[in-house]
């Protein structure tokens, strides 16, 4: 397969993964390839790390989990012991090492039924990691979520962000049984979805018509590949914070988030020990194309002060398992109760 082939293949799967019975032969048909060319490319891309997962991509807190960015300060002697200690907590998805004095960023996730809630866990992390300070920094308004990076380089730079109205839905068992099924890895063959449906005893149009639902209620955002960053060649990653009006952040938010290179924008509290609101993750193959972007942005919108904070170390990048009995464990043990 071409390298442009090739380019093209991993922008579909990022975007517009097929939800049909065969969906590589559906994506071969785009591509004027071979259904068996495009399971042995993906394949090879999955064993070299270039893919991390094929998966349904749900939205956490319309799965009604509460979750939060979290920031520690941790000493250099110690993170090593931090990190192990964040990590366990099943409900922590990203983390990594930042060039700041808040060194530690992860993402953490509490279950609805959860016993300690978030302000006690991250108490509790920060103890038993031996953090020196701690920032909780909650979503306060998402602008944008969306890593799709642009492999074929023809992706434009603007893109116009679209509000979505979600229609509501009450989950039932079958609903949270499908999701602890399509919440993992999708395996390449020729029919992936196959098992799913034998194990929930239901017809492909039924799966596709509930994971439509899913969805349309925003609880799904969408079913496509994760790329490993850094495999893809996209090795300057930065989370660039912004110090913005809250009065503008509307406006500001929405112009920032119109960049492509931009795949995450949160409007978040700024506290005496953080003066940042406005939080960009940017990706670019080289630093100097981050730092273009950047640069973009800033002569585009009103900011008082921003800091890029580029990740030095990546610690941990999975996908949550929701419904598990891994965060009643995890409470239980912190709690000393017999697990």
């Amino acid at each position: 397969m071409s390298e442009e082939l090739r380019a093209t293949l991993l922008s579909i799967i990022q975007k517009n993964f097929p939800l049909h019975p065969t969906p590589f032969a559906t994506i071969a048909k785009e591509l004027g390839v071979s259904e068996n060319e495009v399971i042995e490319e993906l394949k090879y891309q999955k064993n070299t790390r270039i893919i991390r997962q094929i998966s349904a991509i749900f939205d956490t807190k319309r799965l009604g989990y509460d979750s939060s960015l979290i920031a520690f300060k941790v000493s250099k002697e110690n993170i090593d012991r931090a990190v192990d200690i964040i990590n366990a907590h099943p409900g922590v998805s990203h983390n990594y090492e930042r060039d700041h004095d808040f060194n530690i960023w992860f993402t953490l996730a509490i279950a609805p039924d959860s016993k300690l809630g978030l302000s006690k866990t991250v108490e509790i992390l920060a103890q038993k990691s031996g953090a020196d300070d701690a920032i909780t920094l909650p979503t306060i308004k998402m602008f944008k979520i969306a890593v799709k990076l642009n492999t074929t380089g023809k992706d434009k730079k603007r893109e116009k962000i679209k509000k979505r109205v979600y229609k509501d839905i009450e989950l039932t068992p079958l609903h949270h049984q499908l999701i602890r099924y399509v919440q993992e890895d999708l395996p390449i063959c020729r029919e992936p979805f196959k098992d799913i449906v034998t194990k929930l005893d239901m017809s492909y149009e039924r799966l596709f018509d509930m994971l439509n639902e899913l969805q349309d209620a925003g609880i799904m955002r969408r079913f496509a590949a994760i790329l490993n960053h850094r495999k893809a060649g996209f090795n300057a990653n930065a989370m660039v914070v912004w110090d913005i009006d809250e009065e503008s952040a509307e406006e500001i938010g929405k112009k920032a988030a119109s960049f492509s290179a931009v795949s995450h924008c949160y409007l978040r509290p700024k506290y005496p020990n953080w003066q940042y609101n406005l939080f960009t993750m940017i990706h670019g193959k080289t630093k100097e194309e981050t730092n273009g972007v950047i640069e973009e942005i800033a002569s585009e919108i009103s900011y008082n002060a921003k800091r890029p904070l580029y990740s030095t170390r990546e610690f941990k990048k999975v996908r949550i398992k929701y419904f598990s009995d891994a965060f009643e464990r995890w409470e239980r043990e912190m709690l000393g109760e017999t697990v």
